[in-house]
Parts: structure tokens; sequence; C-alpha cells
């Protein structure tokens, strides 16, 4: 089955963030489907904004693309031991949408970081702020990239073994998942 869509969801909106890479890898080593990169650059969460304002067209947006997506990745850098402001205002943010786009959705998460965990830390928070929603949250295997600035080749495929392994195994836990909610 080809024809599924999987949405990657970067924690780091910095143009050479390693996160970013490792939402693309893993994209690639999911297979034949439809990719897209969410785009999180919303505005602070404000509830007083959001009672006067209502949802901002790019929140409503990355929320439509979790309802339509078949699966989703998240790949979260760790920021001072957790995760970075932006997804978890991402998240709080799609949290306030008609309904929830999340429910019963496949989520794989993966993390980059620069430290020797390679974001264990934030990938346990990420979970935690995720299973209010209730999607179908994949245990494992963990997918942590440590030392995260010598795992890419020029061409941005990660090239550490151990890694690869990982995210191969991941990537097809999350297909079958996929199909699985499909049929």
């Amino acid at each position: 089955m080809t024809d599924l869509t999987l949405l990657g969801i970067s924690g780091s909106l910095r143009a050479g963030s390693t996160n970013t890479l490792l939402a693309k890898e893993a994209a690639r080593r999911f297979g034949a489907s439809a990719f897209a990169l969410a785009d999180i650059r919303f505005p602070v969460f404000d509830a007083d904004e959001h009672d006067a304002e209502g949802i901002p067209p790019a929140v409503q947006a990355v929320a439509d693309q979790i309802a339509n997506a078949d699966a989703v990745v998240v790949a979260t850098p760790e920021y001072n031991k957790g995760i970075s402001g932006v997804l978890k205002n991402a998240l709080d943010w799609i949290s306030r949408t008609e309904g929830n786009p999340w429910f019963h959705k496949p989520v794989a998460i993966v993390s980059a970081a620069a430290g020797r965990a390679g974001g264990e830390r934030s990938q346990n928070m990420t979970r935690l702020c995720l299973t209010p929603f209730r999607p179908r949250l994949l245990t494992g295997p963990e997918v942590m990239i440590a030392a995260t600035g010598d795992q890419w080749d020029e061409n941005g495929h990660l090239i550490n073994e151990f890694g690869i392994k990982l995210l191969d195994e991941l990537m097809d836990e999350l297909r079958t998942e996929a199909i699985r909610m499909k049929t």
C-alpha cells in the first residue's frame, strides 16, 4: 500500500535543524507516501488572543494536516532537559482546534540532540504532552540520535548505522499501524 500520507513535525525552526533532517529521513525510510513537513511558526499561545481572534489560520492548517495524515512523526530536540518551546506552543494551540486531530492517529517520536543521550528527556516529555490527545503512540524502538552534528552526510541523510537500523524498524512499525488504522 503506497497511498499513505505522512506528516512530519520538527520541534526546531532552525534552518540547519537536525530534527528537521531526522523527520525527512524518517519519511524517506517510511517508504512510498505523500510527505509534508508541518510549519509550526505559530504566535505564542495566549488564551485572551484565542478568545478574541479564534484559531489562527496557520494553526488550523496544521491541525487539518494532522487530521488528514495517516501517520505523524514528531522530531523533538532537547532544550534544557525538555522539549522546545515552539513544539509545546504548537501542541497547546492545536489542542484548541475543533475536534481532536490526534485521536487514534499513529504517531512516532524521534529525537536528535547534541548531548550524549540524544534527546531521551525530550522524547519522554513529548510523549507526556501528547498522551491527553489519545494518539496511537508507538513505544519503540526509541530513536535518539546523539552528537547529532556529526551524524549526517552532505545530502542530509543519516549515517549512524545503529540509528538507521532503529529508524527503519520504527518506520516499519509506523507504516504497519497506519495501514492497520486505514483498513
